[in-house]
């Protein structure tokens, strides 16, 4: 490694308490954990599917955890887009209890690197800490991946301020490259008469007399029963292009893997308290159908779809669906409700605050340089972007 490589080395080395990492499986014993700590690293899908009802304990111990880390949204994602042979999913244990677990599997690529379940169409990345059992299982869990990116690099998304894997940092003996990753944008949960007092008056003003009209309308909002998923689920996708016709929509949610996921993951949200899946109806038609996901401190608006023919009757669609959002998210002591991924215009009428996901990527020495490939290529990737917005937003010139 190069003098210059030795430096962003110890730049970004993270320190340790003086005793060494333990390997994968060495016993770890506190007075609030009397159990030891045992790793293993599951491979086969079957076994994986086998980890729902442990893994539904595990995020509910796991305060930081959103609704992307749920088993029933990652075994769905297996399905309809993982690589046979790439899974690696690694937990940890004491006695017989599930303290940890990281969601990972192999990338594409020619760079062997680890990487979180979710892929593009998960806002958050993260992993799974007990918080009962935080300081063994983290260290157990940095242990194991360490002993991993002696050979591959670990690459780590979308992770929220606050992130589960915050607690491995405290016990990782190697390097650690920090870089932004998505905006958010969110709101404190609240119902909407409260975030109504967040705007000026004049657009308070506005909004509520968009509600009156919705209200005179005579739409309905009624959540839809888990048995009923998945008709609503295509219906929510058909209204979803029909929105965006003649417009530019992500192409991947008109594609059978993505309803398919979509089906399979929120049935069984639905029926665990995970998700709501809410239709609208008006004089007997459903003309809008909208997905929420929950977890202990967040719900986040994550797609719909909605007749067009609701915007020539003048309801505003965004403001129907955040009404219901915001009485979601205002349940149960939930924190925030995210806007999710993306600063779309629409969204910042609410005055949400922008919050920054984050991105880590662990190596060891051995695997520094896979880091500093990966690093200088997600920087140029970054650098590529902005110039292409900043040359787009420039107006044309004349000759």
């Amino acid at each position: 490694m190069s003098t210059e490589h030795d430096t962003l080395a110890r730049a970004h080395r993270v320190p340790l308490p003086g005793r060494a990492a333990p390997r994968p499986g060495d016993g770890l014993r506190t007075e609030a954990d009397p159990a030891p700590c045992t790793t293993e690293w599951i491979t086969e899908p079957g076994a994986f599917a086998l980890l729902a009802p442990a893994w539904r304990r595990l995020t509910a111990a796991c305060p930081s955890a959103t609704p992307f880390q749920s088993h029933a949204w990652l075994s769905s994602w297996w399905q309809s887009y993982g690589t046979p042979g790439a899974l690696r999913v690694l937990v940890v244990r004491s006695g017989d209890r599930l303290v940890a677990a990281a969601p990972l599997m192999r990338a594409p690529g020619p760079l062997p690197a680890l990487v979180l379940m979710g892929g593009e169409i998960s806002d958050f990345g993260d992993v799974l800490v007990d918080a009962a059992h935080a300081g063994p299982a983290a260290r157990a869990l940095a242990a194991a991946l360490r002993r991993a990116a002696r050979t591959a690099l670990v690459d780590l998304r979308e992770l929220r301020p606050g992130a589960a894997t915050e607690l491995l940092l405290a016990h990782w003996r190697g390097l650690v490259v920090r870089r932004p990753d998505s905006p958010c944008l969110e709101l404190p949960a609240r119902p909407l008469a409260e975030l109504l007092t967040r705007l000026p008056a004049s657009r308070a003003q506005r909004f509520r007399a968009k509600l009156r009209k919705i209200d005179a309308l005579g739409i309905e909002a009624t959540p839809v029963p888990a048995e009923d998923v998945p008709a609503a689920i295509r219906t929510l996708l058909t209204l979803h292009r029909r929105q965006w016709q003649g417009r530019k929509v992500t192409p991947e949610h008109l594609r059978p893997r993505f309803r398919d996921h979509l089906v399979r993951s929120v049935t069984t949200m639905v029926r665990t308290g995970d998700a709501q899946l809410t239709a609208y109806r008006l004089d007997g038609e459903t003309v809008a159908v909208d997905l929420t996901l929950l977890s202990q401190r967040l719900a986040g608006g994550y797609l719909y779809g909605a007749d067009p023919a609701l915007r020539e009757r003048k309801a505003d669609v965004a403001t129907m669906l955040l009404r219901t959002a915001s009485a979601l998210a205002a349940e149960d002591g939930r924190e925030t409700l995210s806007l999710l991924r993306g600063t779309e215009p629409y969204k910042s009428h609410w005055r949400p605050d922008t919050v920054v996901n984050q991105r880590l990527l662990l190596s060891t020495r051995r695997t520094a340089p896979l880091l500093w490939l990966r690093t200088a290529h997600a920087t140029a990737r970054t650098q590529a972007a902005t110039w292409l917005h900043a040359h787009r937003a420039k107006p044309p010139t004349r000759d």
